[in-house]
């Protein structure tokens, strides 16, 4: 018998709100999370772009200091979304340190905040005393997979770790590999996701590729603006997300409240450039997630655009849209309501997509006020549809040439 893969538990922190209810609330009524880089940051004066996702509301921790001591933000993030999850799925404590439970999380390079202190403490040292001021656990903080070893350690999880650093494509990958697990009965139960922490090192990078917007700085709130003729460039943002997956059989005989199904996964690689996105590298992805659900791609009714506002890839995305599923499903861009979250973007649009299944309406791409042309072949949603969605695809692309995409169903 094949083995389903059910969500029974999921969580997120965002821009634009932490519960459902805040995040429903910013997607009905298009309230944007995009705020002023904070002043303070040292980068803020060398850097063109000065808009920001920035979760500005305070998130209620209570770890114990054993686990806090090795956490970075980023972790923080992490190890807060991954504890609301386990409290929702309901596995018990017997089943969390079974082994049959993994963890598929990840974040884009660990906590940069806790990286640039050690750089700064070790390159502004005048002798070899001062780098003893570096912490003992601060290489716990900033490794790559403090995010997903940080939760395994708190909550005393001991099957599979899965720690993808594929950029855009993290939390993406970490749910599509969860997925995986579970469905070829390598583990019973996956928690999967993904966060990154507020970074003005990010935007510099970008804004260095001239990839961020800088023509919104005094408004924040019109950008980004995917497929819109008048983008320019991408937002970072900071969060996190994580969802619970379950074999069905699993998840039906303890009687857990199934949220979704995930239903097809694909990932692949363009094989050549290493920034540019690639048609033939994206559209070959979109098609062999549909191949992983065996439906036609006509049945899926939404698509969760990758849709980071740059002009050359919302045109390429769009251009993969249309080669594989034409214009039968309605087409959003939710980073303009968030940024792009790095890490978390695939986790965290999931997630929205989840609950616009759940209540029954599609939300618009803010700032879609002139469609491109060169975008206008797919079906843009720019006002509210109040209509049910039973099948959506989360799509995602990442520097490197790496492609993911999501398949997921309303649960019945």
């Amino acid at each position: 018998m094949e083995r389903r893969v059910v969500i029974t538990g999921m969580s997120a922190i965002t821009p634009i709100g932490h519960e459902k209810d805040r995040i429903v609330e910013s997607l009905q009524k298009g309230l944007s999370g995009i705020k002023s880089l904070r002043e303070e940051e040292f980068l803020s004066s060398y850097i063109h772009s000065k808009v920001y996702g920035t979760v500005d509301y305070p998130i209620e921790y209570d770890f114990k200091r054993n686990h806090r001591k090795t956490m970075g933000p980023v972790a923080y993030y992490a190890c807060q979304v991954a504890k609301e999850v386990l409290e929702q799925s309901g596995l018990t404590e017997d089943l969390i340190t079974s082994g049959r439970l993994g963890v598929a999380f990840g974040s884009i390079h660990g906590s940069p905040t806790t990286q640039r202190n050690i750089y700064r403490i070790f390159f502004g040292a005048e002798d070899k005393i001062a780098v003893k001021e570096i912490g003992a656990v601060d290489y716990l903080k900033s490794m790559v997979h403090t995010t997903a070893v940080n939760i395994t350690k708190m909550f005393g999880i001991t099957g599979r770790v899965i720690s993808s650093g594929t950029a855009c494509t993290t939390s993406s990958q970490s749910i599509g590999y969860g997925y995986e697990s579970v469905k070829f009965g390598m583990q019973d139960a996956m928690l999967c996701g993904g966060a990154d922490e507020y970074d003005t090192t990010t935007v510099a990078v970008f804004d260095n590729l001239l990839a961020c917007s800088t023509a919104f700085n005094e408004t924040p709130h019109k950008t980004p603006r995917p497929f819109d003729k008048d983008r320019d460039g991408l937002v970072v943002g900071e969060g996190a997300g994580a969802v619970m997956l379950e074999e069905y059989e699993f998840a039906k005989k303890r009687g857990a409240n199934i949220l979704g199904e995930v239903i097809g996964f694909a990932c692949n690689n363009n094989g050549g450039d290493m920034i540019l996105p690639n048609l033939s590298g994206i559209t070959n992805t979109l098609k062999l997630g549909v191949e992983t659900t065996k439906i036609n791609p006509q049945e899926v009714d939404l698509i969760s655009a990758h849709a980071t506002a740059t002009k050359m890839g919302d045109i390429i995305e769009a251009q993969a849209i249309s080669d594989v599923f034409g214009k039968t499903p309605y087409v959003i861009g939710l980073k303009s309501y968030t940024g792009h979250t790095m890490a978390a973007c695939g986790v965290i649009e999931t997630i929205m997509t989840l609950y616009m299944m759940q209540d029954g309406f599609i939300a618009p791409t803010l700032n879609l006020e002139e469609i491109d042309e060169r975008c206008a072949m797919l079906k843009h949603v720019q006002k509210v549809l109040h209509q049910p969605v039973n099948i959506a695809a989360i799509q995602n692309f990442a520097f490197g040439g790496v492609n993911t995409i999501l398949m997921i169903k309303k649960f019945s």
